[in-house]
């Protein structure tokens, strides 16, 4: 189940490569005929940065299921820890990404330069890039899995970034579409008109993508609706201008948390009864008896008894949840070259968000007098009651980038600023003791009996950059050096209709001097050294379900004046090779982790009480990647990657007298897998495409004193397809079938979704899913 809410996905195929603006040191050179880049190569392994940066391109997407979320095509990166319960990698609620052993919220995102947040599922900063933008309007993602560059727009971003870079509206006009059908009864579809040059350097698209399709086990659909709109307007010398508009509205019913309790009685795939409402509330009516026993009180319900069926309990399977987001998303680029050296790129931005994430649950009955939908009253208790996690989110930000530029330095000044306005309210709808539920989880609810709290939650973020890079001995040696500032202010305060508030006041994160440096040696046309360093502080979140204001007043005033943001000091060195059609990477890191925070769970996740947030000392992390990619005919290439990672606890949890809570000194970093091995082979020659990725994971902790472990597992992809050449109706006619998790591995998918425990088990697992097959065709004009 879950706390707030997730979405399922985006979409793929299509192409169109956008070459990025970046800062000098990360902008590749060109290669000589000495390295013989070849244009074809989906994955870039950073030639020419002097930090770990990689990246896919369109075509990558373009290989998966249509639909993925662009998230999987960088699962096999070195260092990319991937997680998810769906064939798309899209739905929400299992989602999780990872570089390094810094979990998701501890990671910078970004669309087109446009701040994210931390992507995590209750929507508090930002997005997730599958509500974002469309998958095949992707035409770029590029992974930095220790040190993202200092300009970008990040709160987050401890351990790395990922950066989503969107398609360019093409030069001539067409339009392209594609449908997809397949396992689950799958039905996709996407089309995208672009308008071409319209003079004066002026062009734009539309697209527009929509997603159904059942769940694959239990009751229940996950759709989506996505627009996109992009325009361009080319000043010539002066620069241009670019705006956005997209739009999301994604609705999903839930999979259930498993516990290794339930797999052992249940089987992976038990599920939610959402088809059988009578079923679900004898069962609440059977356990709510089972608690009146207990304390001595009267049975509240005659008839049912006090015991549940054989092998079951109440947390086995609940009747239904769910989750909703629409969002808006825009904004407006000026790209201004000032003077030949001179150049200023301005972004404003705005993100507004509508969100729902519900539970129908034991743990909350109706009483009487509590409304239905249309605000009827409902005349009889019911053992289930229907509870949502609420969100209302408004952001609005500025990011600009000042660049002096001489060929042998470049010199640059950058700011953002963004104010959220995040409203967050946990409320209680009835539902009827009737054959037939009177609540549509897929639908935003009305009329609530209660709200617990409804808070008010404001961060402001103003960051500044500087940076500055030279180029040495004839290019062969690139120093760059800087820093940036970071100073947030977070706030909360319970509005009238909240009957049991949490905490309200004000915290802050600064720290204006956290510097980078690098330095990129090139030992020959063919060979490359790096080497770089970097300071990152995360900043608090402000929400009433993750961050110092989840808890209570006192618990709050009891932690303000004490608790510090998390740190990250992260060196890293490597090597970089290329010849012919061969290119490989290959780099060691050391990662200093400090002022971990750390949230105690209290109850099951379904009860939702308040969590308790604390400093609990030091991660210490080493680890090593190595990637390679060889095109060993012209058609057919092969890509390679193995990560090593050593992370461990520095410290025991203690309280703030001093008293052990958790031996976790020395402790290996839960959800972080040792060793990661990925391979995948293309072909690609007249039309016909095929494709086969592997993902090995090692063995990974679900409990803090590692007493707990979800065993490692290989996942194999494929996919075959044929693009029709020449002349006739049939030019430019693509059909393509894949399938995900080839072998139909039965395995844990996702860790931690409901948090983690010191010891012993805890349902916070989520399967995944078998295998699932696909058949998509596509048609350009």
């Amino acid at each position: 189940m879950k706390f707030a809410h997730r979405i399922l996905a985006s979409a793929a195929f299509m192409s169109s490569a956008l070459p990025m603006a970046a800062h000098a040191e990360d902008a590749a050179p060109a290669p000589t005929s000495t390295e013989a880049s070849d244009e074809r190569e989906i994955v870039v392994l950073g030639f020419g940065q002097s930090r770990q940066v990689q990246s896919v391109t369109a075509d990558d997407i373009a290989r998966l299921t249509p639909g993925s979320s662009p998230l999987k095509a960088i699962e096999k990166l070195p260092g990319v820890n991937f997680q998810a319960s769906d064939p798309f990698g899209a739905y929400e609620w299992a989602v999780r990404i990872s570089l390094r052993g810094f979990n998701q919220n501890q990671l910078g995102f970004t669309l087109d330069g446009v701040p994210l947040g931390d992507m995590t599922y209750g929507n508090v900063n930002g997005l997730h890039i599958s509500r974002a933008i469309i998958s095949e309007n992707v035409a770029r993602t590029e992974v930095a899995q220790g040190a993202g560059a200092l300009g970008t727009a990040s709160t987050s971003n401890l351990g790395g970034t990922i950066e989503f870079f969107s398609a360019t509206p093409s030069d001539t006009a067409n339009v392209t579409g594609g449908g997809t059908y397949g396992s689950d009864n799958t039905w996709r579809a996407f089309a995208r008109l672009d308008s071409g040059d319209l003079g004066n350097g002026l062009k734009g698209y539309l697209s527009y993508a929509y997603l159904t399709t059942d769940k694959w086990k239990g009751d229940g659909v996950q759709r989506q609706h996505q627009a996109n709109g992009k325009i361009v307007k080319d000043l010539g010398a002066l620069g241009s201008i670019t705006a956005f508009l997209n739009f999301s509205d994604r609705r999903e019913q839930d999979y259930q948390d498993l516990s290794y309790d339930i797999i052992a009685r249940r089987g992976l795939n038990i599920d939610n009864i959402a088809g059988d409402y009578p079923l679900a509330l004898g069962l609440a009516k059977i356990y709510q008896n089972q608690v009146a026993q207990a304390s001595g009180a009267p049975l509240p319900w005659a008839g049912v008894g006090t015991t549940l069926p054989a092998n079951t309990t109440i947390d086995d399977a609940y009747f239904d949840a769910a989750g909703l987001r629409r969002d808006w998303l825009g904004g407006v680029t000026f790209n201004a070259n000032l003077t030949p050296e001179l150049s200023l790129v301005t972004t404003t931005y705005y993100h507004e968000n509508k969100g729902q994430g519900s539970w129908i649950t034991p743990y909350s009955p109706t009483p009487v007098g509590a409304f239905n939908q249309d605000g009827s009253a409902i005349t009889a208790a019911s053992p289930l009651g229907f509870r949502t996690t609420e969100y209302r989110l408004k952001r609005v930000g500025m990011i600009s980038t000042l660049a002096y530029d001489t060929g042998a330095n470049r010199f640059e000044v950058g700011g953002w600023y963004e104010n959220n306005q995040f409203v967050q309210a946990r409320r209680f709808y009835g539902m009827t003791d009737t054959a037939e539920p009177n609540r549509d989880p897929l639908e935003f609810q009305k009329n609530p009996y209660l709200t617990q709290w409804d808070g008010k939650y404001g961060t402001d973020t103003l960051q500044y950059h500087v940076e500055d890079t030279l180029h040495l001995a004839d290019d062969r040696l690139v120093l760059n050096a800087g820093w940036k500032g970071l100073y947030v202010i977070n706030t909360a305060r319970m509005l009238p209709d909240t009957t049991s508030p949490l905490a309200t006041g004000r915290i802050t994160a600064r720290d204006l001097f956290q510097p980078q440096a690098g330095v990129l040696f090139k030992l020959t046309p063919a060979a490359e050294l790096f080497a770089d360093y970097t300071e990152n502080l995360r900043a608090y979140t402000s929400s009433a379900t993750t961050g110092p204001f989840s808890t209570t007043q006192a618990g709050f005033d009891a932690i303000r004046g004490e608790l510090k943001p998390e740190r990250s000091k992260t060196i890293e060195g490597g090597l970089r090779f290329r010849t012919g059609t061969f290119q490989a990477s290959a780099v060691g890191y050391y990662v200093n982790f400090s002022d971990r925070l750390l949230a105690f769970a209290n109850g099951a996740g379904i009860i939702g009480n308040p969590a308790t947030l604390n400093n609990v000392g030091s991660v210490h992390t080493y680890g090593a990647e190595l990637s390679a990619n060889y095109r060993i005919l012209p058609p057919l290439s092969l890509f390679a990657s193995y990560s090593y990672n050593h992370s461990e606890y520095a410290n025991d949890v203690r309280n703030a007298a001093g008293v052990l809570l958790v031996a976790t000194d020395g402790k290996a970093v839960v959800d972080t897998p040792k060793h990661m091995l990925k391979g995948e082979v293309v072909f690609d020659q007249d039309g016909f495409t095929a494709r086969v990725g592997a993902d090995y994971m090692s063995k990974r902790y679900v409990t803090y004193l590692n007493d707990v472990v979800a065993r490692s597992r290989v996942l194999i992809d494929a996919s075959i397809g044929y693009q029709f050449q020449g002349e006739g109706v049939l030019h430019g006619v693509g059909i393509e079938g894949s399938v995900t998790n080839l072998t139909d591995k039965k395995y844990i998918a996702t860790i931690g979704s409901n948090g983690f425990v010191a010891s012993g088990d805890n349902q916070t697992l989520l399967a995944g899913a078998p295998r699932q097959f696909f058949v998509s065709v596509k048609k350009g004009f």
